[in-house]
């Protein structure tokens, strides 16, 4: 029997027959057809410039702070046209997440779920700093201290309704520093 590689998996071997046409149905259902995908050609950048910056951010305590329009103003500020920009966190309990920018509710909510999961109070034997604090380092740690966003035409290639965020998992206000990164080709 000859050897077919669906989905990444190996169907079928001459040592070990398999019941190919059961799992390539079953499989199926996970390979999306041609006719629901599609892509543009694609582009290639030297790498020729890094560009850096250090946005230093204070918030107002447990919150999400939209950092869109200053990470977009630096990728102007960058003569970026075509590349990614990196955004670090330098801290252990806030973190740095892309989200839906309509419906604030959406915030709440996903301040809420982080409470649920990490809450304060809950007996945890880090609390030198506050009740709050080893709860922030598990939501930091649930969430990301790093993001990378495609650079397309001089523009951050997100998409309709995502933003970039800065969590405050702290209840008190924080002056907080993000790493801005460019790399990729700049215009002249």
């Amino acid at each position: 029997m000859p050897t077919e590689v669906l989905a990444g998996v190996m169907v079928g071997t001459a040592k070990a027959p398999l019941p190919t046409l059961r799992l390539r149905r079953h499989l199926e259902q996970f390979v999306p057809s041609s006719k629901s995908l599609s892509r543009s050609v694609p582009s290639t950048v030297t790498a020729t410039t890094i560009v850096s910056s250090l946005l230093s951010v204070q918030t107002p305590g447990a919150s999400f702070v939209d950092l869109t329009a200053e990470i977009a103003n630096f990728v102007t500020d960058a003569r970026a046209a075509e590349g990614a920009v990196t955004l670090f966190i330098r801290h252990t309990s806030a973190s740095l997440t892309i989200q839906e920018n309509a419906d604030p509710s959406v915030l709440d909510d996903l301040m809420t779920a982080l409470g649920r999961l990490a809450p304060a109070n809950a007996g945890w034997s880090h609390d030198t700093e506050g009740p709050d604090d080893m709860p922030a380092h598990i939501k930091t740690m649930l969430t990301a201290t790093s993001l990378q966003i495609p650079v397309l035409r001089g523009k951050l290639a997100l998409g309709t309704w995502q933003a970039i965020y800065l969590i405050e998992h702290r209840t008190q206000p924080h002056r907080r520093e993000i790493v801005l990164q460019f790399i990729g080709l700049t215009s002249s």
